[in-house]
C-alpha cells in the first residue's frame, strides 16, 4: 500500500500550477512541488522583524532569576533563539540556563526544543504534534504536580501576533501569564509577487494552494482587502485545492471563508506537498466537475 501511495504521487502534481506562500522556505518549497511534478509558483507572504529593543525580555529575565516564575512555554524555535539573544545582551547564557532549569520548561514541538537542547536546557514537557495551543494546554492540565493553578505564574514565548485564546485559557485557571514577545511578523517590503498571486488566484490560474502557517492566509487576505479582490480570492480558491499545514492555519482560513481540503499527518512541509500529490488530482476533479485527466 505504501509503494502504491508513493508511486500514486510521484507525479501527482504534473502539469499543475501549485501556489507556496512561504518565505523563509521559498526555495525548499519550490523544490519539493518540482519533485513531484508541479509548476511551482511562489509569493513570500511575510518576514520576521525582531524587536531589538525588547523590554520584554529582560523582564522576563528579571522576573526568572528572581525566582518569580513557576515556568516558562516556549512557541517557536526563532523566537527562542532571539529571546536568548535578547537576554544575554545583559546576563551570562549560564546564568539563564541554571535559572531555567529549576523550573518547568514547555516547548511546543521539536523547533524550539532543538534550540533549548543546543543551550543545555532541560525540557520538561515536549508538546505532541500538531502543537497547537490546544495541545499545549491539555498535556499542562494533566502534569503533576499542577502547573495550573491559581498563584503560579508562566511566561509565554510570543510570535507575530499574540495567542490571545491560550493566554485567556490560562488565565482562566488561575495561572498569571506574563507574555514575552520577541519578533512580530509583517508583510514582505515586497509585496509585488503576493500581488501577482493574488490575481492569479482570482483568474482561475493556481490548481493547489500550500498554506503552512495562520499568518501567510491572514496576509494575503490583507493584501487581497487593499484591491477589493477578497471575494474574487474565496471564489478562485472554490476551484483550487487549498492544503492546510495543520488545525490553526485551517481555522484562519475558515476565518476568512475558505476552506482546507486537508491537513496531513505529521503536520510536516514534506508531507503537506506528499499529500497534495496524492490527492490534488481527484479534489480538482471534485470541484470543478471534470472527467478522469
Amino acid at each position: 500500500m505504501i509503494v502504491a501511495d508513493a508511486e500514486q504521487a510521484k507525479r501527482g502534481l504534473e502539469g499543475l500550477r501549485v501556489l507556496s506562500l512561504e518565505s523563509r522556505r521559498a526555495g525548499q518549497m519550490a523544490q519539493l512541488i518540482a519533485n513531484y511534478g508541479g509548476v511551482a509558483s511562489s509569493a513570500p507572504s511575510m518576514r520576521e522583524i525582531p524587536l531589538k529593543e525588547n523590554p520584554a525580555a529582560l523582564a522576563f529575565a528579571e522576573e526568572l532569576f528572581a525566582g518569580k516564575l513557576d515556568g516558562v512555554i516556549f512557541l517557536t524555535g526563532v523566537g527562542t533563539r532571539i529571546l536568548f539573544g535578547a537576554v544575554e545582551t545583559k546576563h551570562p547564557r549560564e546564568k539563564l540556563v541554571a535559572a531555567l532549569s529549576r523550573i518547568v520548561v514547555v516547548a511546543r514541538g521539536p523547533k524550539p526544543a532543538t534550540v533549548l537542547r543546543e543551550v543545555g536546557v532541560p525540557i520538561t514537557i515536549l508538546v505532541p504534534e500538531p502543537n497547537t495551543w490546544r495541545d499545549i494546554l491539555k498535556i499542562l492540565e494533566t502534569y503533576q504536580p499542577p502547573i495550573l493553578a491559581a498563584g503560579k505564574r508562566i511566561a509565554l514565548q510570543e510570535y507575530g501576533v499574540p495567542n490571545q485564546e491560550l493566554v485567556r485559557r490560562l488565565e482562566k485557571h488561575g495561572v498569571e501569564v506574563q507574555q514575552v514577545p520577541v519578533y512580530r511578523w509583517a508583510l514582505p517590503e515586497d509585496t509585488a509577487p503576493l500581488e501577482r498571486a493574488i490575481g492569479e488566484i482570482a483568474g482561475g490560474k493556481i490548481d493547489v494552494l500550500l498554506v503552512t502557517s495562520a499568518q501567510q492566509i491572514h496576509n494575503l487576505m490583507q493584501v487581497a482587502s487593499r484591491s477589493g479582490a477578497e471575494d474574487q480570492v474565496r471564489r478562485g480558491l472554490e476551484r483550487s485545492v487549498v492544503a492546510s499545514i495543520g488545525p490553526i492555519t485551517s481555522e484562519a482560513l475558515g476565518e476568512h471563508g475558505i476552506r482546507a481540503d486537508f491537513e496531513p499527518s505529521p503536520p510536516k512541509m514534506g508531507q503537506l506537498v506528499y499529500d497534495a500529490a496524492k490527492k490534488a488530482g481527484d479534489l480538482l476533479r471534485q470541484k470543478r466537475g471534470e472527467g478522469s485527466r
